[in-house]
């Protein structure tokens, strides 16, 4: 249940972000919030993570419903078998992330992007890729903090 809500949660901040940023700015509109560091860019992104695969939204909606079909039966087995839940809480960002991204594939045609962190990052994103960083993260932690427990138990 804690995942639901956790999953839940993020996917509605999420979207909260992009209907904000579809409300109050035009496409390529720009609003510092940070001095010349963080802005607020509205961009339409029709492909994935970096610009990569502009223009190709029915492939990369299959790909996405297969991801979250995946992680979504790999959630639920691990919360069953009671595995690592750092991991669990992982993937629920990660799919999180997916879910928020595709519904914005699904009724707009585009993800809405909106955090740009200029002179850092030459890219615009959204909460939703947050949240996949975040459970990639967690992910790399969670193996981390597991092969040294291993370590130490060989000891």
């Amino acid at each position: 249940m804690y995942y639901i809500i956790l999953i839940t949660a993020l996917i509605i901040v999420d979207q909260w972000t992009k209907h904000l940023t579809v409300a109050n700015l035009v496409e390529g509109q720009s609003f510092p919030l940070i001095f010349d560091f963080f802005h607020l860019t509205y961009v339409k992104n029709r492909g994935v993570a970096f610009g990569m695969f502009q223009g190709k939204i029915p492939v990369i909606s299959v790909v996405t419903v297969l991801a979250i079909i995946g992680i979504s039966w790999y959630l639920v087995k691990s919360v069953k078998n009671k595995k690592n839940k750092l991991e669990n809480i992982a993937y629920a960002f990660i799919l999180s992330g997916a879910i928020g991204n595709m519904i914005d594939r699904l009724t707009r045609g585009f993800v809405v992007d909106m955090m740009d962190f200029r002179g850092i990052w030459s890219y615009v994103f959204n909460l939703a890729d947050v949240w996949i960083n975040i459970g990639v993260a967690f992910i790399i932690l969670s193996e981390f903090m597991s092969s040294r427990k291993k370590r130490e138990q060989e000891k």
